[in-house]
């Protein structure tokens, strides 16, 4: 499994499998001899209550482990001949390092010949996968094979079989192989659970191929649904405290039934190994990208055109949204996309796609992705306090396109004296367009100081900024500005929603509190 997060004190780890160290090994027996004393000397204590799990798993496992394949994918690249350098393990940050250095010495022989002898250079990587289809068809994590020229998919039994990919997705961080059954046998298949009706607390089982090991059988539970590690688009992830170590990576997560109800793709993990914190791709999330992937041999992701940020407390209150804070606000509209076409302006509150509700800007994205292109959907906004319907064709997400977030993050604004939710206005100048930079297409005040101690400050709002709407109405004026936050206090709103330009024009919504 390879890093997808490289915060040092706590990474997702997804890279390939490796043997722990011989001082690792010492360290475990040590710590297991300590754990041993700590168990005798609280023998005494009251035992607490705990509740009971299976009595037994080895029945589902012996059911479902013949599925369970180990996956050896071998990448072979170029390397010039020469001395050798220092050896370093693929992957590692260093690999890279090594590599351009003796390339700027001339080849690894140090000798300047830049056009000497190559020579063939093979990489490995172990991880896990399972067989959905008794023809053949193999699932597992895009990062175990990568790039790979060879792969081998290796049976519960140890035969050996060659792998094509069928196709593969990095978004999900799925891929999807082919092997020929062996004459003599029908290859064990596994089926898809629903994973939808997994609850926090619910006992599952891992199988794979952790340190190389094979057959491994770990179990847990259910930690958590829905988490977001940042290391995608699509993120939802099943959290689970059975053991995935090193090498599980695209091995299944059973149910009590033999349901895979999900993938194993990462783990949280400080140390390398499992610390109880690991994740598991949904197969209500997985299944459609897999049954793609075998149709299509690549994915076709609906599209919507718009850009998305998140609503906050603050913002449901300036929007008068009923219910709290809930949905995707809407802060850009892709002039050529479904939703320009169907009638989505900035402003709007996206709360339902298809019939499924939008509880948080993130559940978007994936609601819309898995969503079959050129179907006809009706998607319900907020639009000044009254729910609209507007029916949708959604077109296709071409590779270059990504869902889009609003950009929240602002430098630091300068120090100034307070005016209007602590901001000094000016009405749009040639100066001021210079000054700051701003595209002749932007309208609006521009921002010229912010007081540091303001909640506009808070909310990142800079000089140079543009104010393009106050409380949804638009303004051009300085007057307009005050006029419209004086009103929206007589009505006994506690903050107003700002629309606020960039110098490019690119825009996002900024609720700041009117106390």
């Amino acid at each position: 499994m390879h890093p997808v997060a490289s915060a040092p004190e706590a990474p997702f780890d997804r890279a390939p499998a490796r043997p722990r160290s011989r001082a690792r090994a010492v360290m475990a027996s040590i710590l297991i001899g300590a754990s041993v004393t700590v168990s005798v000397a609280a023998a005494a204590l009251p035992v607490p209550a705990f509740a009971k799990g299976p009595a037994s798993l080895a029945d589902l496992a012996e059911q479902v482990t013949d599925a369970v394949v180990n996956i050896s994918a071998s990448t072979t690249v170029e390397a010039r001949a020469g001395r050798a350098g220092p050896q370093v393990p693929p992957g590692t940050p260093f690999e890279d390092l090594f590599e351009e250095f003796f390339n700027r010495r001339g080849g690894r022989g140090g000798g300047g010949d830049s056009d000497g002898p190559r020579q063939q250079r093979k990489s490995n990587s172990l991880g896990s996968g399972f067989i959905i289809d008794s023809a053949g068809l193999v699932v597992t994590n895009n990062h175990v094979i990568g790039d790979a020229n060879d792969i081998q998919v290796i049976l519960h039994d140890g035969t050996k079989l060659k792998a094509e990919i069928v196709g593969k997705d990095s978004k999900i961080d799925l891929a999807v192989l082919r092997v020929k059954p062996p004459a003599d046998r029908t290859l064990k298949a596994v089926p898809f659970g629903d994973s939808d009706k997994m609850r926090p607390g619910d006992w599952v089982i891992a199988i794979g191929n952790p340190f190389g090991l094979g057959g491994s059988v770990s179990a847990g539970i259910v930690s958590a649904r829905g988490r977001n590690i940042e290391s995608g688009p699509y993120d939802n992830y099943i959290q689970t405290d059975a053991a995935i170590n090193k090498g599980n990576s695209g091995g299944p997560l059973f149910n009590m039934d033999g349901e895979v109800i999900g993938i194993n793709t990462a783990i949280l993990s400080p140390t390398g190994g499992s610390v109880g914190i690991g994740f598991a791709v949904p197969s209500g999330t997985a299944k459609p990208v897999i049954d793609q992937l075998r149709d299509f041999g690549e994915v076709r992701r609906g599209w919507l055109g718009v850009r998305i940020q998140n609503v906050d407390d603050t913002t449901a209150e300036a929007l008068n949204l009923k219910g709290g804070a809930r949905g995707a606000l809407v802060a850009g509209v892709d002039e050529k996309g479904p939703a320009k076409t169907a009638g989505i302006e900035v402003g709007d509150v996206i709360l339902k796609f298809n019939g499924a509700p939008v509880k948080a800007s993130g559940d978007l994205p994936r609601i819309v992705a898995s969503t079959p292109v050129g179907q006809k959907v009706d998607v319900v906004v907020m639009r000044k306090g009254e729910e609209v319907t507007k029916p949708v064709t959604l077109g296709r997400l071409e590779d270059g396109d990504k869902p889009q977030l609003a950009n929240l993050r602002q430098p630091e604004p300068e120090s100034a004296t307070r005016q209007a939710l602590g901001l000094n206005l000016s009405g749009m100048t040639d100066e001021l367009r210079k000054k700051y930079s701003i595209k002749d297409t932007v309208k609006g005040v521009v921002v010229t100081r912010v007081d540091p101690n303001s909640t506009a400050a808070d909310k990142r709002i800079q000089p140079g900024e543009v104010i393009v709407e106050v409380g949804q109405e638009s303004v051009s004026t300085p007057a307009e500005v005050t006029k419209r936050i004086d009103a929206l206090k007589k009505d006994g709103r506690k903050s107003v929603l700002l629309l606020v330009a960039g110098a490019t024009g690119d825009v996002r919504f900024v609720a700041v509190g009117l106390d």
